[in-house]
């Protein structure tokens, strides 16, 4: 069953960069951004990542964890992570179990031709695992702004 907003999101587990594995249930307490994308180390997966690195320090200081997640392996993770010297973890979504979960794959089209991709999205889920807000159909410029100030709002309510 898909996320639903002001409902809590099921746990889940997955392999992230570091060598973490991931749990929503091991980050209660604090909120957390998934934001899914497409493609590692692409122009516009680039420029958004880049956007979260860039304002990091402000979603820490809103009790806020971040994380990036596509269906790219773990060391093309390590490497788009590593040359954008991103502070925040990627999770590999292989299997395509939490990109199910959040609803994110969608049929795409690219010069004329059809395929399932990963539609960008973002979520924000409280410090007790509810998610407050999502994002469908991002589009870059301006998002990662929208998503900080919703993070703030959520951490003063």
């Amino acid at each position: 069953m898909a996320v639903t907003v002001d409902q809590p999101v099921a746990d889940f587990e997955a392999a992230a960069t570091s060598g973490q594995t991931v749990s929503l249930a091991g980050l209660k307490g604090k909120q957390v951004v998934i934001y899914f994308y497409p493609k590692d180390s692409t122009p516009g997966c680039t420029t958004e990542g880049q956007g979260f690195r860039d304002q990091y320090p402000a979603f820490q200081a809103a009790n806020t964890e971040v994380f990036g997640v596509s269906r790219d392996s773990l060391k093309s993770h390590e490497n788009f992570k590593c040359k954008q010297e991103f502070p925040f973890e990627l999770i590999s979504d292989k299997d395509e179990a939490i990109c199910q979960l959040f609803d994110v794959i969608k049929l795409k089209k690219l010069y004329g031709k059809e395929y399932m991709g990963v539609d960008r999205s973002t979520f924000l889920i409280d410090k007790n695992g509810v998610l407050r807000q999502e994002w469908r159909g991002v589009k870059v410029p301006g998002h990662v702004d929208a998503v900080l100030a919703a993070s703030q709002a959520l951490n003063k309510a």
